[in-house]
């Protein structure tokens, strides 16, 4: 293969474009205004426990991208659902974790570190008083939550220790999870 094959094949590692994604954080800084992100996200009641949440775009850099999905969301018979579809603080986890995931498989192949293996898995205890106001004093959420990262790939102890800590300081759902999120509510009755 010639040198002028090799400078048009795209640099792939972990399955992420990486020439694509340094251009785009070059470009970032760059023009901070390429870096506003809008995420939004409709749910609607199906009836008893269920729910059907629907994601149809994003902002990026001022724009509107367009994107269709369907996230249907129940709760266990246990706790008066249909069992049907994973409940909410499953979506929540799972969203913690793919976050990270994403940011470990980032951090990675930028570093030029090809991933073998790499799971977390995330777990937290919420006591239902809290739940049903049977108790003022017990939360209705998280106090905490429990994570394990199991990572294998061709970098040293040290290295993937790096990428640890940057993932903790980077990513979004880590930091929405991690520390209080203003809320803005507005109730429209009727």
């Amino acid at each position: 293969m010639d040198t002028q094959d090799k400078t048009t094949e795209p640099n792939i590692i972990n399955g992420i474009n990486v020439d694509d994604l340094r251009a785009l954080i070059a470009d970032v800084d760059r023009d901070p205004g390429k870096a506003a992100t809008h995420w939004r996200v409709g749910t609607t009641w199906l009836g008893q426990t269920r729910s059907r949440a629907k994601v149809e775009g994003f902002g990026f850099g001022g724009e509107h991208v367009s994107r269709q999905f369907a996230l249907d969301i129940d709760e266990p018979a246990e706790l008066g659902g249909t069992n049907q579809f994973a409940n909410p603080q499953e979506y929540l986890i799972a969203a913690l974790n793919a976050c990270m995931t994403v940011g470990y498989v980032a951090q990675c192949a930028v570093r030029g570190i090809t991933l073998e293996s790499l799971e977390i898995e995330t777990e937290g205890d919420i006591d239902l008083r809290g739940f049903f106001g049977l108790d003022p004093n017990v939360p209705p959420g998280y106090e905490s939550l429990s994570y394990t990262v199991r990572i294998k790939g061709d970098a040293t102890e040290e290295q993937f220790a790096e990428i640890h800590e940057a993932v903790m300081a980077t990513s979004p759902n880590f930091y929405n999870v991690a520390r209080p999120v203003a809320l803005r509510p507005t109730l429209v009755v009727g």
